[in-house]
């Protein structure tokens, strides 16, 4: 009797323990759940819809091996249901638009297309930081680093300008750019939400 007592105390403790464990993640029950795609944060080259793509993909990591920049990572377990899935981090590797990716997709998580219509996002210029714009600091990081440059971002009066119509937002220009503040956070951006005026999600 008492050393039955002893083993379902010592179970009862590995539960608590477990239950302790899996606390902190409750409070990030919406990060697990929810979708990875962020600011600077980008699934590759010809995605489909995000509601789509975590039930698409089949975590086989073919788009992951196939990149030569290592621009492709897995996430991992924090991030819930979307593990294993794809994502580029433009600020560490952005993606130099090779398109092996979508070529080696088994599922059409990552669809065949063109690498001038590819949009993975937007970048998005803060005219308040950028020192080209604010400054007579002659900068043109990011528009010569454009793998599109004068079709994705040309100079106006030296000062550098996106054409939301033709960027693929691949973030070359974010990984290039030499400027942050003093939280990190850099004059240009890649917004994977930003819909253009005119066109519709």
């Amino acid at each position: 009797m008492d050393a039955r007592k002893k083993i379902d105390r010592r179970d009862l403790l590995k539960i608590l323990a477990g239950t302790a464990a899996l606390a902190p993640l409750a409070g990030c029950k919406a990060n697990i759940l929810g979708s990875p795609v962020g600011i600077n944060r980008l699934r590759p080259p010809g995605a489909v819809d995000e509601e789509d793509f975590t039930g698409r993909c089949i975590r086989c990591g073919r788009c992951i091996e196939v990149c030569p920049y290592r621009s492709i990572v897995p996430l991992d377990a924090t991030d819930g249901v979307n593990a294993g899935t794809p994502l580029i981090l433009a600020e560490k590797m952005p993606c130099y638009l090779c398109m092996e990716c979508v070529v080696v997709c088994p599922t059409g998580a990552l669809q065949k297309i063109e690498l001038e219509d590819t949009r993975m996002g937007m970048a998005i210029i803060n005219n308040e930081t950028c020192l080209a714009q604010t400054d007579d600091t002659l900068c043109r990081t990011c528009y010569s680093v454009c793998p599109l440059r004068d079709i994705a971002i040309h100079l106006k009066e030296f000062k550098p300008q996106v054409d939301t119509s033709a960027c693929t937002g691949c973030g070359v220009c974010v990984h290039a750019c030499p400027i942050e503040d003093s939280n990190g956070v850099k004059p240009i951006l890649i917004d994977p939400d930003f819909v253009p005026q005119g066109e519709s999600s």
